[in-house]
């Protein structure tokens, strides 16, 4: 019996509150969408970068091919 006891005494006190979660993603649709917006032009503009990098160092190494031979 004291195990029942045990359990009925933390479900109205404050440890009940503390442990409850909420869903912060179904209260806040627009706050999601903007992250999820900023993280995929974020992305897009490191890609951009690392792709122009690739290029340059393609054509470096294109052009130290040619002037050595």
């Amino acid at each position: 019996m004291a195990p029942i006891r045990f359990i009925g005494l933390f479900k109205d006190s404050s440890f009940h509150t503390v442990a409850k979660r909420k869903n912060f993603a179904s209260r806040n649709p627009g706050v999601i969408l903007v992250f999820c917006i900023v993280f995929l032009v974020a992305l897009g503009v490191i890609s951009l970068f690392i792709y122009r990098w690739m290029l340059r160092r393609q054509a470096e190494k294109q052009r130290f091919d040619t002037e050595e031979g």
